[in-house]
């Protein structure tokens, strides 16, 4: 893969961490506090571990200014696993639930979801992702057990601008990809959801605050590890946790708390992206980004070489010439094709100069 020391990685996820979080993991990875141990050896239920996992939950509390009626819980299972866990805690309150499909991620929630209740999908999927249908013209359900979306699609570069109104039915949102990322005042939510793995750690580990008059409705066939409830009562040790990936998800954060909090990667964020929106947008459809200009990502940018619609063999040379740049990871989905730039929290500023300054270096050598 080239010279790891240099190597720029744009990758949606597992993504890139803080190079000072990874130096002092590794300085420990032996021995964890002198203790001879590594963490990954370590009890559970070890008060260096219990000591950890505090901190991820205070942290996360002190990070997002998370009201006293919410609870933070860590689960495994990954996304998919958390869309199951989301219907199987609360759909059960009405049988059925709200679901708005704007990409990938909250299509594959709604299949999850269907298995246990009746899906309500306020507003008609679209045959191709981009865009985020008016709020005038959504169907919502008043006795839907709660309303459901993705706030931003890793998948398909579509992130929320607004937090939507539902007259009162709970919010369940899933910020995987861009939890961390900008200030949101959690009181307007029921529940939010995210993996780890893009802005706050290692794959392995699923965060997810709950307000307290949510817990308790799981159904019966809810497995006690996603029962929201019975992981809280346990603060997130009802059985053996992902321990190292907790580990290094409390370092990440406090790197967050000593670079200013959710507030500076905020500005950091919108810093990022606005140079490479403002690369393909200068480039005069040599590069191109299909997103409705109203939702576009910060966090994940896809877009096409050599046109609208992309020219493969010169987007197969992108990657390749970006490669020999030691830029990794650019490549988009395959089911969308073309490029996609990660941006998260890890990803600096100078990271995405030095994309921007190969893109345009690209497009003087090919551009017809």
């Amino acid at each position: 893969m080239g010279n790891s020391q240099s190597a720029l990685n744009f990758g949606a996820g597992p993504a890139k961490l803080p190079r000072e979080v990874l130096a002092e993991v590794q300085g420990e990875l032996l021995s964890y506090r002198n203790s001879g141990m590594s963490l990954m050896e370590m009890s559970h239920r070890s008060k260096e571990y219990m000591q950890i996992n505090q901190s991820a939950h205070d942290t996360i509390k002190q990070l997002l200014n998370v009201p006293d009626n919410y609870k933070t819980v860590f689960i495994q299972g990954g996304g998919i696993g958390a869309f199951a866990a989301v219907a199987m805690n609360f759909m059960g309150r009405t049988g059925t639930a709200d679901y708005a499909i704007t990409g990938t991620w909250s299509a594959r929630a709604v299949k999850e979801a269907q298995k246990y209740g009746t899906v309500n999908l306020v507003f008609p999927k679209p045959d191709k992702p981009g865009n985020i249908p008016d709020p005038s013209t959504w169907t919502l359900n008043p006795e839907a057990s709660y309303f459901y979306y993705c706030d931003n699609e890793t998948v398909d570069g579509v992130e929320f601008p607004y937090i939507p109104e539902t007259n009162g039915v709970p919010i369940v949102v899933d910020m995987s990809s861009n939890i961390m990322t900008r200030k949101i005042d959690i009181s307007k939510f029921g529940c939010i959801f995210g993996g780890a793995q893009k802005n706050i750690g290692p794959a392995g580990v699923v965060i997810a605050i709950i307000r307290e008059d949510l817990l308790g409705t799981a159904m019966k066939i809810c497995p006690s590890v996603f029962d929201f409830n019975e992981v809280s009562k346990q603060n997130s040790i009802l059985n053996t946790p992902a321990t190292f990936s907790v580990y290094v998800m409390e370092k990440v954060l406090q790197w967050i708390k000593k670079n200013g909090g959710v507030e500076c990667m905020e500005k950091e964020s919108l810093r990022k992206s606005s140079i490479l929106y403002e690369a393909i947008r200068d480039s005069k459809d040599f590069y191109n980004c299909p997103i409705n200009k109203n939702c576009r990502s910060r966090i994940n940018i896809p877009f096409r070489v050599g046109g609208p619609q992309g020219d493969e063999a010169l987007e197969a040379k992108f990657l390749i010439e970006a490669e020999k740049r030691y830029m990794y990871q650019l490549k988009g989905h395959r089911s969308v094709g073309g490029m996609r730039a990660s941006l998260y929290n890890a990803t600096t500023y100078e990271d995405v100069v030095l994309l921007v300054k190969f893109m345009k270096e690209f497009q003087t050598q090919h551009c017809k």
